[in-house]
C-alpha cells in the first residue's frame, strides 16, 4: 500500500489564483482526487486570472523557483514520478524548469514530464503568441526535447515544427515531427481540421508512439471530436493536462481510452459550468469571467468516474 502511494508524485509547477480555476487551482484538485500526491510549485501568485477587468499579485522569479527547489533537496523530498508544467512568461524560468527536470531524470529514469507548451492560440484562423517570443526556442530546443507526454494546441504545434497544418495528414506528419524531438505521447488538444461531425465540433488528434521490447516502434493514432461550447473559459488546458496525466498513468498502453476519459470528463466539466453560468447571467446576457470559472469542485464525480460521452477513432 505504502509503495503504490509513494508512486504517484507530482510535481506541478502552474500559477496560482486566489479566486477561481487556472493552473495549479485548476491541476492540483483533479489529481488529488484521482490518487495523485500534488506538490505545487506557484510560478505566480495573483488574485485571479488575467481574463477580468483587474488582477494583482505576484511573480515567482528563477533564483526563487530553485531557491524553493534547494529546499526540497536540502531535506531529500525531490523525488518525483511525474513533472507538470503549463503556462510561463519568462524564458529563464522556463530554463530552469528544464534543469530541474533533467536532475530529477537523473535520479528517476521512469519519472514522466507532461508539459503543456503554452504558447499563443488562434482566432477567426489568425494564430498570434500571447509569450515572449524568446520562448519559442527554449520550448523547442530544451523542453519538448525532454518532455514525454506534450498536449499543444494546433498553433503551437505549428511553431514547434514550423510546419502549417491544413488537413489531418499534415496534422499526422507533424505529430511525428514532434515524437522525433522526443515526447512519447502527443495529443494536439484542439484544431481547426474539419470533421465528420461539421463545424460545431472540435478534433483533437493523439499520438503515442511506443518502443516495444525488441526495439520496434509501434504508434497509436486517434482522432476525437467534441462539441464546442461557445463561451471563453480559462484553464481548460491546464484542467486537460492534469486529467490526460491522471488517465495516461492508468491506462499507459492505451491512448485511446486515457483521451476518451480525458475528453470527456472535460465535456462534463464544461457543459455545467456552461449551464451555471448561464443561469448566473440571465437570459440574453453574456457570462462575466467570474461566472465562466469552472465549476471544479461540482464536477468531483464526473472527474473521478467520467461517463464516457466521446468516443475516439483509431486511424
Amino acid at each position: 500500500m505504502e509503495e503504490a502511494e509513494a508512486r504517484c508524485r507530482v510535481l506541478s509547477i502552474q500559477s496560482h489564483v486566489v479566486r477561481g480555476y487556472v493552473g495549479n487551482k485548476a491541476a492540483s484538485f483533479p489529481l488529488q482526487v484521482l490518487g495523485f500526491e500534488v506538490d505545487p510549485v506557484n510560478s505566480v501568485q495573483f488574485s485571479n486570472h488575467t481574463g477580468y477587468a483587474h488582477w494583482k499579485g505576484q511573480v515567482l522569479n528563477s533564483d526563487e523557483l530553485h531557491e524553493l527547489y534547494e529546499g526540497l533537496k536540502l531535506n531529500n523530498v525531490n523525488h518525483y514520478d511525474y513533472v507538470l508544467t503549463g503556462y510561463t512568461r519568462d524564458a529563464s524560468f522556463l530554463a530552469m524548469v528544464v534543469d530541474i527536470v533533467q536532475e530529477l531524470k537523473q535520479q528517476n529514469s521512469d519519472l514522466v514530464y507532461v508539459c503543456d507548451p503554452v504558447m499563443g492560440d488562434k482566432w477567426n484562423g489568425e494564430g498570434s503568441m500571447y509569450v515572449p517570443k524568446d520562448l519559442l526556442p527554449v520550448y523547442r530546443d530544451k523542453v519538448v526535447p525532454i518532455a514525454d507526454i506534450i498536449t499543444p494546441n494546433q498553433f503551437e504545434a505549428e511553431l514547434l515544427t514550423g510546419r502549417k497544418i491544413h488537413t489531418e495528414k499534415e496534422a499526422l506528419e507533424v505529430m511525428d515531427m514532434l515524437h522525433a524531438m522526443g515526447p512519447e505521447t502527443v495529443v494536439i488538444t484542439s484544431s481547426d481540421l474539419q470533421g465528420s461531425l461539421g463545424s460545431d465540433f472540435l478534433i483533437a488528434l493523439g499520438s503515442q508512439r511506443k518502443t516495444r521490447a525488441d526495439g520496434t516502434k509501434v504508434t497509436q493514432r486517434i482522432r476525437m471530436e467534441s462539441p464546442k461550447v461557445d463561451a471563453d473559459f480559462v484553464g481548460t488546458g491546464d484542467l486537460f493536462a492534469a486529467m490526460l496525466l491522471a488517465w495516461t498513468h492508468k491506462h499507459p498502453n492505451n491512448l485511446k481510452v486515457a483521451c476518451e476519459k480525458t475528453v470527456s470528463a472535460m465535456q462534463h466539466v464544461l457543459q455545467r459550468t456552461i449551464k451555471c453560468a448561464k443561469a448566473h447571467a440571465g437570459k440574453g446576457n453574456k457570462p462575466s469571467p467570474a461566472q465562466l470559472e469552472l465549476r471544479m469542485v461540482q464536477s468531483k464525480k464526473d472527474i473521478e468516474n467520467p461517463e464516457i460521452i466521446i468516443k475516439a477513432t483509431e486511424l
